[in-house]
């Protein structure tokens, strides 16, 4: 019986025991978690234990984590953690494709995250990362840096104090003091996306970009750093390298190997060296050639001087040499100046000459005079006109403000008419070649007309003052009639070909865009052009 009692005892004290054991087990090693695959130490040159559940290992040390090794010269590893700290030396490597360094590791395999910190560098394929601090997510295939870095290709070097990059998309992004270096230009901003893939850098933030050819002002847009091809939205600004050009659209595509850029919406061009502005809801510009083209309300505005001259055409082109511009307009060519207005079909300015022709139904406004022909040339100097040339067919008519109606007009005709300008206005005009005219001689007391003057001669030459002639020369002696003025009729007022084209003229800046169409019966008639 005392035997039984014993035993009694012992096992009740086994039992006891065992239930304390297994519950402080359990409190101490908590079971691992579902799904959670473990670290395994692959090699060690020596282990050894620092409590309870941290190893310590030294020598070559190798952990594997399914797929992904890390090597370190020294480490602790917290077995029941699923965790571990390496230190000296310490190499992640996944597949064949991912390299990690650093001076030291912190890994928890648990959340599959790698925190590397002291001379880090990354290496994936061509890409390369370097920075102090740095944590992988393996979960994620994300890797990011947060105490500044920088990140190098084939091509460029980019630097911020935070920088994230995805292993699968090859998507970088950049953020807080960005910096991309590349051979050919250097780009600055707050915030980019950058793909390690096809080198095309996105900008969502201010940005600037500068280059051996000028600099790049953006908000919005992408940039292919291989190629230095771009495409720039919000209003971006492109600034020529001696600051004298801009353009601006509300969005720009641009080449920048081949100097090219193409511009839609709302384009903008000054050159502010020639004092040109070129607009149109199309356009494009070769750095190059210095050639710029505007299409779909096309407009020039030419600055120079105190008044402005706006003109307005389908298409209008601009072409730079040196000091040197060439300026085309062409269908539905309409212009403004407070002393000179006009409307053609096409127009050609070239400042080696000073001269701007006028084709096809050229007709040009002076103050009160009107003057048409089959050509006009302007010669200016110093953006002032200087002298106009009408060729073949010539017609100049001045409104009489002193009538008693509107029908009252001084005519000059011929084959050529020559006008000479002093300040603006109109000193002198002559016509070389069948020359007609039709002249209200003025009473100098009243104002009245005397009668009116018509003459026809070979050559007629006009001095003129305060718009009004003061002096009339004929070669040889002209064919002349003075008619009364109650007894006129209006075949007697008006020359052949007479047409008042008022109703074309701009009257302000605005008036370049009117799409006002010539009446049909004020079209001129083809005819045959004599040398």
């Amino acid at each position: 019986m005392g035997g039984c009692k014993n035993n009694a005892v012992k096992t009740t004290v086994f039992l006891f025991l065992f239930v304390v054991i297994f519950f402080i087990g359990t409190a101490q090693t908590p079971p691992a978690q579902k799904g959670k695959s473990k670290v395994i130490v692959e090699y060690a040159d020596s282990s050894g234990l620092r409590s309870h559940n941290l190893q310590i290992l030294w020598g070559s040390v190798v952990f594997r984590h399914d797929s992904t090794y890390m090597y370190c010269d020294s480490a602790y590893f917290d077995q029941a953690a699923n965790a571990m700290e390496a230190f000296g030396r310490v190499r992640i490597e996944q597949g064949d494709t991912l390299f990690i360094y650093g001076d030291y590791l912190h890994y928890d395999a648990n959340i599959q995250l790698a925190k590397l910190r002291g001379n880090v560098r990354m290496i994936n394929r061509d890409v390369t990362l370097l920075t102090d601090s740095f944590n992988y997510d393996r979960g994620g295939n994300l890797a990011y840096y947060f105490d500044n870095g920088r990140m190098l290709d084939s091509v460029n070097e980019l630097k911020s104090v935070y920088g994230q990059y995805s292993l699968q998309t090859k998507l970088a992004h950049f953020k807080d003091s960005v910096q991309l270096t590349n051979p050919q230009f250097v780009l600055t901003c707050d915030t980019l996306v950058y793909n390690t893939d096809t080198r095309i850098a996105d900008m969502v933030s201010p940005t600037v970009i500068t280059s051996d050819s000028g600099t790049v002002y953006t908000d919005l847009g992408w940039y292919n750093t291989f190629t230095e091809e771009s495409l720039l939205q919000n209003r971006s600004l492109v600034v020529s390298k001696d600051k004298t050009k801009t353009i601006t659209a509300d969005s720009l595509f641009y080449n920048k190997t081949e100097g090219f850029i193409e511009a839609f919406g709302n384009m903008v061009l000054n050159d502010t060296a020639k004092k040109v502005i070129l607009l149109g809801d199309y356009g494009y510009y070769d750095e190059n050639s210095q050639f710029a083209f505007a299409t779909d309300s096309a407009q020039m505005i030419e600055y120079s001087r105190k008044d402005s001259l706006f003109a307005h055409a389908d298409t209008m082109m601009m072409t730079t040499a040196g000091e040197e511009r060439e300026i085309r307009a062409y269908y539905g060519v309409r212009f403004y100046r407070v002393d000179l207005q006009g409307v053609c079909d096409s127009l050609l300015f070239n400042t080696a000459d000073s001269v701007l022709n006028m084709y096809k139904n050229p007709i040009l406004w002076n103050t009160g005079y009107q003057m048409n022909g089959d050509t006009i040339k302007i010669l200016f100097n110093d953006s002032t006109i200087e002298r106009m040339n009408v060729l073949r067919y010539a017609f100049a008519v001045q409104k009489l403000e002193s009538a008693v109606d509107s029908s009252y007009f001084n005519q000059l005709k011929g084959k050529n008419l020559t006008a000479y300008f002093y300040g603006g206005e109109i000193y002198k005009m002559y016509v070389d070649g069948n020359a007609e005219s039709v002249y209200y001689p003025v009473d100098g007391k009243d104002g009245s007309f005397i009668g009116l003057f018509k003459s026809v001669s070979s050559y007629i030459n006009f001095d003129v003052k305060n718009r009004k002639p003061t002096r009339i020369v004929w070669y040889p002696e002209p064919d002349c009639d003075i008619l009364p003025i109650p007894d006129l009729t209006p075949d007697d007022k008006f020359l052949k070909d007479f047409i008042n084209y008022d109703y074309l003229r701009p009257k302000n800046k605005d008036d370049i865009f009117l799409k006002v169409e010539m009446k049909e019966e004020d079209v001129p008639q083809p005819r045959k052009i004599r040398g």
